[in-house]
């Protein structure tokens, strides 16, 4: 119990970590898609079609031999990169379904570029755009199992090792598959509960 344990806590350090990290890379790069400078589109253009054509795997694996660092933190960096090409088409949908003259009469009140996104736009895409971020952070809950194949010590990898030890194989990964349950259905729930505040709202 206590190498499941471990895993567990594992498991939700790399899940919140690169949560919040992708959350924020993704948001920028986002803004980089659609801000009014070629030179920059091209950077979030690059970044979301290089990354997201990608097998998570890969950067893992790529994070992991390159870098020389622990498996639990190349899981998490790869979690956060990957997960954050796809937060960034998110939010990009968002931005770019808020009406356009927000941003003019932003702009027109005397904001920056940054200040209108920052404190009109962007408040506005995040609610647009909560049931989707809500099952790319379910996802990347999931993704986190890949971190077993770097050793990084997770649900995963504490399931191979007592299934290689005990030979109890079916068990142990059923007991795993429960351990996520318990992880991915509050946020799920969480997720709801958001939106549905977010609407009374509006």
């Amino acid at each position: 119990m206590d190498m499941f344990l471990e895993g567990l806590k594992n498991t939700i350090i790399a899940s919140l970590i690169a949560l919040i990290c992708s959350l924020v890379l993704g948001t920028l790069i986002a803004i980089f898609r659609i801000a009014p400078f070629k030179p920059i589109n091209w950077i979030g253009t690059a970044y979301v079609e290089f990354i997201r054509n990608i097998p998570l795997l890969v950067i893992a694996f790529f994070i992991f031999l390159v870098f020389r660092i622990p498996g639990l933190a190349a899981g998490t960096m790869a979690l956060t990169i990957y997960t954050a090409a796809f937060i960034a088409e998110a939010i990009r949908a968002g931005i770019q379904s808020v009406p356009k003259g927000q941003m003019e009469a932003a702009r027109s009140s005397g904001l920056t570029y940054p200040q209108a996104m920052w404190n009109i736009i962007l408040p506005q895409a995040i609610k647009i755009v909560i049931p989707p971020l809500g099952n790319q952070f379910i996802n990347l809950v999931k993704n986190s199992s890949i971190i077993a194949v770097i050793a990084g010590g997770e649900l995963m990898y504490q399931a191979d090792l007592i299934s290689a030890r005990t030979f109890v194989v079916f068990d142990t990964y059923i007991f795993v598959a429960m351990f996520y349950l318990v992880l991915t259905i509050p946020l799920s729930l969480g997720v709801g509960q958001l939106e549905k505040r977010l609407a009374k709202n509006n």
